[in-house]
C-alpha cells in the first residue's frame, strides 16, 4: 500500500489541546485514515480477493476505518483527558460518518447513510473495548478485524484467507501509518513535510 500522506502540522498548535483544535485535528486525521482505509480495500482487491459488490467494498472500508478509528482513540489515551478524548473521538466518528454519507450519496444516490454507519461504530465499539491494545494492537485486535472483513466479503474459496492477509499485512501497515499520522498532530516533537507512506 503506497501512499503519500501530507503530515505537515500547524507548530503553534501542537500543544495546544482546545476543543477547537481537538476538532481540527479529527478532521485531519478522518482525512488520512479515510485514504489509508480506501487504499487498504484496494489492496484487497489487487492480492486477488473478490468484491461482489460495491456494498461490500463500503462494508470493508467501514471495518477499516473503525479500526482507524479505535487506533486513534488508543493512541491518545495517554495523551489527552477523558474529556479531551471524547471530543476528539466523538468529532472524528462525525467526520468518518460525513465521509461516508457523501460517498455513498456518490454512489448510491441520496439516503441516510450516516445513521447506519454510527450504529456499526457503536457496535464495533463495545468489542473494541475488549480486544488488548498495548501500544500495539493485539493478536485479537487484529483477528477481529480479519473477521469482520471476511463477514463483509462472503467466504468464498477466494476470500476464505483474507483473514491472514488482513491480520498479517494491511492491517499491521495501515497501524504504523495511522498511529504516526495521530503522533504527528499530537506529539509536540514530531511535525514534517510530504512523507512517502
Amino acid at each position: 500500500m503506497a501512499l503519500r500522506i501530507k503530515a505537515k502540522w500547524n507548530a503553534q498548535k501542537l500543544n495546544d489541546v482546545s476543543p477547537t483544535t481537538l476538532q481540527e485535528n479529527a478532521g485531519a486525521y478522518a482525512f488520512i485514515a479515510w485514504r489509508l482505509a480506501l487504499d487498504a480495500a484496494k489492496n484487497l482487491h489487487g492480492e486477488g480477493f473478490d468484491y461482489d459488490s460495491d456494498r461490500e467494498r463500503i462494508g470493508v472500508i467501514t471495518e477499516y476505518t473503525i479500526f482507524a478509528l479505535h487506533v486513534a482513540d488508543r493512541v491518545v489515551h495517554p495523551r489527552l483527558d477523558d474529556e479531551q478524548r471524547s471530543i476528539f473521538v466523538q468529532a472524528l466518528a462525525d467526520r468518518f460518518a460525513t465521509l461516508m454519507q457523501e460517498n455513498l450519496e456518490e454512489i448510491a444516490g441520496p439516503g441516510n447513510y450516516r445513521s447506519p454507519f454510527i450504529a456499526v461504530i457503536n457496535a464495533r465499539g463495545v468489542d473494541y473495548a475488549e480486544l488488548t491494545f498495548d501500544g500495539t494492537p493485539g493478536y485479537d485486535f487484529y483477528r477481529y478485524l480479519g473477521h469482520q472483513v471476511l463477514d463483509q466479503m462472503g467466504e468464498t474459496q477466494t476470500n476464505r484467507w483474507v483473514i491472514d492477509q488482513v491480520m498479517e499485512l494491511d492491517a499491521p501497515e495501515l497501524f504504523d501509518k495511522a498511529r504516526k499520522a495521530v503522533e504527528e498532530l499530537f506529539d509536540s516533537g514530531h511535525h514534517s513535510g510530504d512523507e512517502e507512506g
